[in-house]
């Protein structure tokens, strides 16, 4: 078993066949009481959590949004856009399968967004980012990830996976910054910085 913290540095992956990475949000009613408030946390907050496969800090595959197996043979797989957290446990998943991944795809970044118009951090509480390795079928928790609630940010890179020879290692991140909601290739600059 790997264990994963930040000030850790980067974990060796040697023996992890498969790796999930899950984002859990609650929706909120922010500062809003009666009525709207209701609305609010009946509605939902949509965040997103994309996973950004990268050649040599460029970026040339994005899991997420409306892609769920950008690389086309499930070696990168997203679980699909939760647009409301909503829900017990994990509201979107991306799970790599190592062996599958092309050999020109150097690492991977996670990040997690308000990336959609009208959606913000702050319209959601008690985010968290669960690493698991995934291996033959589990789902071993290895990391659990938890953002500052006193960002303005809407974006965190979450962690990265890094190629080293025949394996892998992976660094928790937990950085946050600013990304032009909408706008795919801020997102990928992003990704590219980290």
């Amino acid at each position: 078993m790997i264990t994963l913290t930040k000030e850790d540095g980067p974990a060796d992956l040697d023996g992890v066949t498969h790796l999930s990475i899950g984002a859990s949000w609650d929706p909120t009613s922010g500062a809003s009481g009666g009525v709207m408030g209701k609305l609010r946390r009946k509605t939902g907050t949509d965040l997103d959590l994309i996973a950004i496969a990268m050649h040599d800090g460029d970026p040339v595959r994005l899991a997420g949004l409306d892609s769920l197996d950008p690389i086309g043979n499930g070696s990168l797989l997203h679980s699909g856009d939760n647009q409301t957290g909503h829900g017990d446990g994990d509201d979107e998943t991306v799970t790599v399968e190592f062996a599958k991944i092309p050999p020109h795809i150097t690492s991977i970044v996670f990040i997690a967004a308000a990336y959609k118009k009208g959606s913000s951090f702050q319209k959601a509480r008690n985010i968290s980012f669960k690493v698991y390795d995934a291996s033959g079928g589990s789902t071993q928790q290895v990391a659990d990830i938890w953002p500052s609630m006193l960002t303005t940010d809407n974006g965190c890179a979450v962690a990265k996976a890094v190629r080293s020879g025949a394996t892998w290692k992976l660094e928790v991140i937990n950085t946050t910054g600013k990304i032009k909601q909408g706008d795919e290739l801020a997102l990928m600059r992003f990704a590219a910085s980290k």
